[in-house]
């Protein structure tokens, strides 16, 4: 088995899964109960969250919520900074190309009469700065940009975005780090408010959590028990928030190695293939190599994705956060790329788990698979 899928998902660490299991045996009680077993559950709940909040060095000034994955946070981030603020303003910005998670939560504020505006993206997918800072104006409450695109690995300039909201007083700024987290740095203390999901870091699906300054207020989306601060109520995931401590402490901690050994894999595969006369690549050149989006001019991604998965090789030809509703790219589009190329697109996403082998024995089918393939 190859798997170049790893932007979808993750394999779960040994370490991951060895945490989880001695968990979820030895602290099962809810951290919420008052007995001693109880409180011994919560005493890992808070060591966890503190352990993230370490690791980001963000301990005196934010706050961590833990939640189900990055989807939750983000909702949670959006809806409670909108219902929270809106009489300081109702004017919010995201840009064209961000998770589904992000867009539909806008398009919904934008149905409760929120003024949305939608920023578009320079032909490399990036938001630019003055594009940003023209649309800001004093009614502004909410700026949500993500860190690295999870199709075409684009990476943003979160600092000099920053720079920008903040000169806003009224308006706070979030990032969904989900494809950044452990694969780049960013000024974490610059950001008010960012969200991501520990299966992107071989963590465990259904577990996530949204970092957000002290002094901001949100407006809970699940209303129950006042678990996790009032911020989300509900039984907490005590063995699962510990397994994304340690993914989030381990995806830190070996950051560097992590990526000397995907760069080696990734610029293999991007020259590899540019050497196709079929293939255009999509992601920008000083895009993250842990993503790589490329286009067939000729060929259709989607037969060429199940050829492959025949052979072993489990690859992407749309995000699979909306492959079932969406066979066009609206990534791609936005880039000014067009829909030949945006309905056409395959992404391979990298991790360290992922050997130099595999890219040439990837190379080899594809090219053999595009060869048997008819032309569209």
């Amino acid at each position: 088995m190859i798997y170049f899928d790893n932007a979808a998902t993750t394999k779960p660490s040994e370490a991951v899964l060895s945490l989880f299991q001695r968990y979820s045996e030895s602290f099962f009680a809810n951290s919420s109960s008052r007995h001693a077993l109880g409180r011994e559950a919560n005493k890992c709940l808070e060591e966890a969250r503190n352990s993230i909040l370490s690791d980001f060095r963000l301990t005196k000034t934010h706050k961590l919520v833990f939640l189900s994955g990055a989807t939750e946070a983000n909702n949670l981030a959006i809806k409670g900074i909108c219902e929270q603020y809106k009489n300081r303003g109702k004017k919010i910005i995201t840009s064209a190309v961000e998770h589904p998670s992000v867009l539909n939560v806008f398009r919904r504020m934008e149905q409760n009469g929120f003024e949305v505006v939608y920023l578009p993206v320079n032909e490399e997918g990036k938001v630019e700065p003055c594009v940003l800072e023209e649309a800001m104006d004093k009614n502004t409450i909410l700026v949500s940009i993500m860190g690295i695109n999870n199709e075409t690995g684009t990476i943003n300039d979160i600092h000099s975005l920053a720079n920008i909201v903040h000169r806003f007083p009224k308006a706070f700024f979030h990032v969904d780090i989900t494809q950044a987290i452990g694969k780049i740095s960013l000024p974490y203390e610059e950001i008010d408010l960012f969200s991501f999901s520990g299966h992107k870091i071989h963590g465990l699906k259904g577990t996530g959590a949204l970092l957000f300054r002290k002094n901001i207020t949100l407006s809970p989306q699940n209303i129950g028990g006042d678990q996790e601060f009032g911020f989300r109520s509900g039984t907490v995931d005590m063995a699962g928030s510990c397994c994304l401590a340690q993914a989030v402490h381990l995806a830190k901690n070996n950051r560097q190695k992590n990526l000397e050994t995907v760069q080696i894999l990734s610029s293999y595969l991007r020259e590899a293939l540019k050497e196709n006369k079929e293939i255009v690549i999509n992601s920008p050149s000083d895009a993250t190599p842990y993503i790589l989006n490329f286009s067939f001019l000729h060929k259709k991604a989607s037969v060429i994705t199940e050829a492959l998965s025949h052979e072993g090789i489990y690859v992407s030809s749309v995000s699979a956060c909306h492959s079932k509703g969406e066979p066009v790219s609206y990534v791609l589009l936005a880039m000014g790329l067009g829909k030949e190329r945006a309905s056409n697109s395959m992404r391979i996403s990298l991790s360290s788990m992922n050997e130099l082998e595999e890219a040439k024995i990837f190379i080899a089918k594809l090219n053999d698979i595009i060869e048997r393939t008819i032309d569209r």
